[in-house]
This record gives structure tokens, sequence and C-alpha cells, in this order.
């Protein structure tokens, strides 16, 4: 019988080494989409400052805008929606539907000079623009003489 001297170290970095391959196999794994498959999405969104307004545009192509939600809570805009996406064919022996669906929520802080109540959306060819208007600021003066009196 041959007799062996315990090593936790060399027993740990075996394990580690298990682990290492496990992991390396998860990222290299891609799930195939499936008819049934529920994932969330991000859509691509543009943003910009104008001189009157902060503009959010964000790509949202065949969604209807009753799917999309628009808030603000404590200074931040907040974009949801939720994407239903369904293809039928139907054909003398064949039937078919592939549906997916997705959701997605988004949100941008708010600078100090967005004016939350006049915040508007618009919706045109699969693209929502989000308007946040700037507050006026008056301007002060530089300077000014001050009378004694």
């Amino acid at each position: 019988m041959l007799v062996t001297r315990y090593n936790p170290s060399r027993q740990m970095s075996e394990f580690r080494r298990g682990f290492d391959l496990l992991n390396s196999m998860l990222n290299e794994y891609t799930p195939q989409k499936e008819s049934s498959f529920t994932a969330d999405f991000s859509p691509a969104i543009n943003t910009r400052e104008g001189e009157a307004a902060y503009h959010v545009e964000v790509d949202l192509p065949g969604m209807k805008k009753e799917d999309i939600d628009i808030s603000v809570e404590d200074n931040t805009l907040i974009i949801s929606g939720e994407r239903k996406v369904k293809e039928e064919i139907k054909e003398e022996n064949y039937y078919k539907v592939e549906s997916s669906f997705g959701t997605f929520s988004r949100s941008f802080s708010l600078p100090d000079d967005a004016d939350i109540e006049q915040i508007h959306a618009e919706s045109a060819d699969g693209v929502l623009e989000v308007i946040v208007p700037k507050l006026e600021v008056q301007e002060v003066e530089k300077s000014r003489k001050i009378a004694i009196n």
C-alpha cells in the first residue's frame, strides 16, 4: 500500500481548475432563440442637448405607444416597456407561430435645469423622442450701483 501525504493546497488547486473549466464552458455557451424564449432587450438610445431642451431618442421598431411607459421619479427620467412580436405562418399542412417577448427599462438622471413639468414625447417611424425642456434662466446683472440712503 502506497502512503501519500495529505496536501490541501493541491486539492484546492484541482478544485479551482474544475471551476475555471466550468466557467469557461458557460462563457462560451450561447443559448439558441426558442419560440417561447423571454428575454430583456436594450433598445438603442441617442441623447443630445439642444439650445432649449434635452432630447432622448429611443429606437423601438414595431412597438405600440400603449406598450411604452415614460415617468419621472426623484429627478430621474424612466423609459420602460414591453415588446411583443408575433410571426404566424399558416399553410396547408403546416402551422408555425414564433413569438418573442422582451421588456426594457432605461433611466436617465435629469440635470438641475430640466423643466420636469413640461416633458413631452413624440413617436414616429419606430423612434420615440422624449423632449425635456430647459428651465428659463434669468440673467443676473453682473454689476450694479448701490445707492446710499
